[in-house]
């Protein structure tokens, strides 16, 4: 399993620790697409009419609109020729078409979640990280509980002034022990992208301590309300981040909100609204009122990128994200040195 899932793993945490800082780097690479002078001083409604002006221009040629959050602070349109053109928030001005850096750290992105390859990739890495988690991790802690359960504190130090097989296998039950439940937790959260729907029927065990019937707060908002007074007006909670157009006369359109538009650290809070072509509009979750499992599920990804820690998790998760590389490589010499002695 180290040979093959510990490799996969290896690979997963190294493309991991360089999404972390995708946010900063694409600003930094593209600060003409991504930032807007004095951006704290522009109000919500400004994003709101940028917004509603850009989708009357462009209408059905619009597959994606989204408004700023996290680094960046433009309006970006995802046509469906698909192209992807950025806009000026206020002055609605043309800013320019994405960037091969753009596309890169969203190419890793695939690559983290699904190796590129199609319908089963995900599986792939996600049927990995299960296995690191419940036997390479575990396994680890056991021998390493086996053999300093009466030293803990030799178990913790690295000697740097022994032989290179000595030292390769204090590096490995040292990082091995230190990383243990930071490694525990990232790849917990991690098989959540692919094991939603388990994870999601495992979690309403914990419905019943909510105290709001999760089904009354989905209900319409009118009886009919147009697509420009929804966009337009703004939520006291929340601040409007995307809206997702319909493919077609039966699809709707989708109303993504967040509740603070810049990275925070915290807990991850949003809503969800649809809107049919003949205006009904439904509240499909609303972090407020939703049910426990809900709230719980939309916390897998800022702890999977250590943001619900702010700076601090990020940090640990970019170095976390190095490790099972370490183990991979320490764990490789480990086992090839045994098989040369036998």
């Amino acid at each position: 399993m180290g040979l093959t899932c510990g490799l996969i793993a290896s690979f997963s945490g190294l493309t991991g620790s360089l999404y972390v800082w995708q946010p900063e780097i694409t600003a930094f690479l593209n600060p003409k697409l991504l930032t807007v002078e004095n951006f704290e001083t522009i109000n919500e409604r400004s994003f709101l009419k940028t917004a509603a002006s850009l989708s009357e221009i462009h209408k059905d040629s619009i597959t994606q609109l989204l408004l700023p959050y996290r680094e960046q602070q433009t309006i970006s349109i995802l046509f469906k020729n698909g192209k992807t053109l950025y806009y000026h928030p206020v002055t609605q001005n043309f800013l320019g078409e994405k960037t091969t850096s753009i596309s890169f750290f969203e190419y890793l992105l695939s690559l983290h979640r699904t190796l590129g390859i199609r319908n089963i990739g995900k599986y792939i890495i996600g049927g990995s990280t299960v296995l690191f988690l419940i036997f390479l991790l575990t396994s680890g802690a056991y021998i390493w509980w086996k053999i300093y359960v009466n030293n803990l504190l030799k178990g913790f130090k690295i000697n740097w002034n022994q032989k290179k097989s000595k030292l390769n296998f204090n590096i490995h039950k040292a990082l091995g022990i230190y990383f243990l439940i930071p490694l525990a937790i990232i790849a917990f959260s991690g098989a959540y992208f692919t094991y939603s729907t388990y994870y999601k029927s495992a979690l309403k065990v914990l419905d019943s301590f909510t105290k709001t019937n999760p089904v009354t707060h989905k209900n319409h908002l009118e009886n009919t309300i147009n697509f420009n007074d929804l966009l337009r007006n703004s939520t006291e909670h929340y601040a409007l981040r995307a809206i997702y157009f319909p493919k077609d006369s039966t699809d709707k359109y989708q109303f993504r909100y967040i509740k603070d538009r810049p990275i925070k650290a915290g807990l991850r809070k949003t809503k969800e609204v649809a809107l049919t072509l003949t205006g009904n509009a439904t509240i499909l979750s609303d972090f407020g009122i939703d049910s426990n499992s809900n709230r719980i599920a939309a916390q897998f990804y800022p702890i999977h990128i250590g943001e619900i820690m702010g700076i601090f998790g990020r940090i640990l998760v970019f170095v976390a994200g190095f490790i099972p590389f370490i183990l991979f490589i320490t764990g490789c010499k480990i086992y090839f040195l045994k098989k040369r002695k036998k």
